[in-house]
């Protein structure tokens, strides 16, 4: 089981300090997303042990862990010493859930950054890279295997060729960029949707202030006795999406976790759906004229 709403660990800089992990653990969450490009798998690996050794969960088997395959890793050979990277990283014997993190291969041994040269984008193999992430799960390096980033077009790809269908795609879903086609797609296909920047990542270098300082938002925060944080999230969580969510401050990752004792009125979700879209700048790290993707609607399949 996968518990709905996850704690992000992604950030710019890169966090130092575990004691934001230690405090979500506290509050109460115990479903963590990371990734070899974020950094912070051997951050997150330390703060599972202090847990334990403080009492805070009994044992990692509480909870559900999150890790993603990045591009330079994208190649059959690589998935295998890649999962055994991040799993020596985070210090634990398997994960709950890995994910391919972009349709993307980059060229081989590169930096792990989101920085990089077009010209190192290479075309990507979904095939081989799926066959080897199907190993991954056969091997019991980890329990379930899924996709991040990925289209219907995609998406339909994966599911003609994968004897083990991905059961996960976390994209980018939130107020200003509502994802309905997609989400519709994968609820057809048995495929859980999980959020990123459910909030817009205000703040980091992939984000916007889209979500947040949105007057629609504002209007009903101030009508509900919420904050606009909990009015986002639970607009994405009565979409039936698993969320993931991430802040520093303490008393917020404690008002984060309380979007399920209320919920939006008929009005409310009228309002948020003609709030004007627009997909997040996360593109521009791989659209470019020297690579695969001269375009956001190549990279996209077209749908914007």
């Amino acid at each position: 089981m996968m518990p709905v709403v996850g704690f992000g660990t992604a950030s710019e800089p890169v966090l130092s300090d575990q004691t934001i992990f230690l405090d979500a653990i506290e509050a109460g969450y115990r479903h963590f997303d990371t990734a070899m490009a974020y950094g912070t798998e051997q951050l997150l690996g330390c703060a599972i042990e202090e847990a334990i050794r403080r009492g805070l969960i009994k044992s990692r088997d509480e909870l559900f862990i999150t890790s993603k395959l990045w591009c330079t890793y994208a190649h059959h050979d690589l998935v295998l010493p890649a999962i055994k990277q991040t799993l020596s990283n985070l210090g634990l014997e398997y994960l709950d859930l890995y994910l391919i993190h972009w349709p993307i291969r980059l060229v081989e041994h590169k930096e792990i950054t989101f920085y990089f040269d077009k010209v190192d984008i290479l075309p990507f193999e979904m095939g081989p890279t799926w066959e080897a992430m199907e190993e991954c799960q056969r091997l019991g390096l980890t329990k379930s295997i899924g996709v991040s980033n990925f289209t219907c077009k995609k998406l339909t790809q994966l599911l003609s060729l994968a004897r083990i269908p991905p059961v996960v795609n976390q994209v980018e879903v939130n107020i200003g960029w509502q994802q309905k086609k997609l989400i519709d797609f994968c609820k057809e296909k048995g495929i859980v949707v999980c959020a990123w920047s459910p909030l817009g990542a205000c703040g980091v270098g992939w984000g916007s202030n889209m979500v947040i300082e949105n007057p629609v938002l504002h209007q009903i925060a101030q009508t509900r006795g919420k904050t606009k944080a909990q009015v986002a999230l639970r607009w994405v969580y009565e979409q039936g999406i698993v969320i993931i969510v991430k802040s520093f401050n303490k008393e917020r990752i404690r008002e984060n976790l309380k979007i399920f004792d209320w919920e939006l009125s008929e009005e409310d979700h009228r309002l948020i759906c003609e709030i004007p879209q627009k997909r997040g700048p996360c593109e521009n790290f791989f659209v470019g004229s020297d690579g695969p993707f001269k375009t956001s609607e190549d990279l996209w399949d077209g749908e914007m």
